[in-house]
C-alpha cells in the first residue's frame, strides 16, 4: 500500500509546523540540520528549503556505527557524510524518515559525536512505528504507526516523496 502524495505532503507539512513550534518554544535560532541517508536527507532537505534556513541539510552515513556492521558491512549505495560546518555548541535537529527499533537513531547520535559536542540533538521523523528495541522516541512525528509483524514502511524518492509499507524484505 502507498500513501498518496497528498497523504505523504501532509505528513511533512505536520512535521513543519511541529518543528517551529519546538524551536519557538525552545528559543533554539539557526539550529542544524541532519538526515539520516537516504530518506532522512530528503526529509532534512525539504524542511530545510521549506523553514528558509540558508545552504543544504548536512547528511549522515551511519554505516560504520551500526551495531550489525560486521554482519552485513557497508552499503555500496550510501553516499558519504556531509558535514559542512562543527557541531560544537550547536543545536542539531536530527531527522530521519522512520524511526523502527531505534539502532539507526543510536548509529546517528554516535556519528554526530564524532564531529563534536552538540548543545543538543532533536528527533524529528516522519512516521514512528512500533518494534522498539532502544528507548529511543522522536520530539517530533508526522505518524504514529502500528504495523504487524512481517510488514515494513519506507520512504521513496526523493521526487515526489512517498510513503509506502511492504511485505518485509527477508
Amino acid at each position: 500500500m502507498k500513501y498518496s502524495k497528498e497523504q505523504t505532503k501532509e505528513l511533512l507539512l505536520k512535521i513543519e509546523i511541529s518543528l517551529r513550534e519546538y524551536l519557538l518554544k525552545h528559543n533554539i535560532n539557526d539550529p542544524i540540520l541532519i538526515g539520516i541517508h537516504t530518506g532522512g536527507v530528503w526529509v532534512a532537505d525539504w524542511l530545510q528549503k521549506t523553514m528558509g534556513f540558508k545552504g543544504k541539510a548536512a547528511s549522515l552515513n551511519i554505516s560504520f556505527h551500526r551495531d550489525d556492521y560486521s554482519k552485513v558491512g557497508v552499503n555500496p549505495g550510501v553516499e558519504p557524510t556531509e558535514m559542512p560546518v562543527s557541531v560544537d555548541d550547536k543545536h542539531i535537529i536530527l531527522v530521519d524518515d522512520v524511526l523502527f527499533t531505534g539502532r539507526t537513531t543510536r548509529a546517528a547520535i554516535n556519528e554526530i559525536f564524532d564531529f563534536g559536542r552538540p548543545l543538543s540533538v532533536t528527533l524529528v521523523v516522519l512516521v514512528e512505528r512500533n518494534g522498539k528495541e532502544l528507548p529511543i522516541s522522536a520530539d517530533i512525528v508526522g505518524e504514529i504507526l502500528e504495523l504487524e509483524n512481517g510488514k515494513d514502511i519506507k520512504l521513496l524518492g526523493p521526487e515526489p516523496m512517498l510513503l509506502e509499507i511492504t511485505d518485509k524484505e527477508t
